[in-house]
């Protein structure tokens, strides 16, 4: 892969997770997904805005049928830590009670945004409950929560693309990297 084709990648200190890496391990995921969801009525709840790219490489390769719905919570805004304080800014469309959801984000990081999800979904009544997640940063984890279907592990770095942002950039770069040091400390 050349990933110098994207003047974006200039502000990339390392390369963590190439294309090709992230697109053999979804599909590793979805295979495993479907196996594990098949003959349920599934809800691929995709949280905004950072798996906006994953959700849909991931249901690609999950082969049962299922219903896509979408939530936003926030608890960044721009910095490159959790405020600690979680809202939900878009609600699901779909209703979930006695439904299987299946909750697929960017990265977990101290826990707390998916900790706050899966306790206010429960009070949804959902037949059941589960974690995907691309990116788990379990050194940083302030609460333990369940992640059943886990992409890459990484250690403590700010990582931007393939939907991951910072400040609301680098979304659209196809790799995974390590932002340079003086991008973030400038913010």
């Amino acid at each position: 892969m050349n990933t110098q084709i994207s003047p974006l990648f200039n502000d990339i200190k390392q390369v963590l997770i190439d294309e090709e890496a992230i697109a053999l391990r979804i599909r590793e995921m979805g295979e495993k997904i479907t196996q594990d969801y098949r003959g349920k009525d599934l809800i691929l709840l995709c949280v905004l805005k950072g798996s906006l790219l994953f959700a849909p490489d991931l249901m690609r390769h999950i082969q049962v049928p299922l219903v896509l719905d979408f939530i936003a919570i926030s608890s960044y805004g721009d910095a490159t830590s959790t405020s600690g304080v979680v809202r939900i800014v878009k609600d699901l469309e779909e209703s979930i009670e006695n439904r299987h959801v299946l909750i697929v984000e960017d990265i977990v990081d101290t826990g707390l945004t998916l900790g706050y999800l899966i306790k206010a979904l429960k009070l949804r009544k959902p037949a059941s409950i589960r974690t995907c997640t691309l990116l788990d940063k379990p050194v940083r984890r302030i609460l333990e929560v369940p992640i059943d279907y886990k992409g890459f592990e990484i250690g403590d770095h700010f990582v931007v693309g393939y939907g991951l942002d910072f400040a609301g950039r680098y979304r659209n770069l196809p790799a995974i990297g390590i932002l340079k040091d003086e991008l973030i400390n400038r913010a």
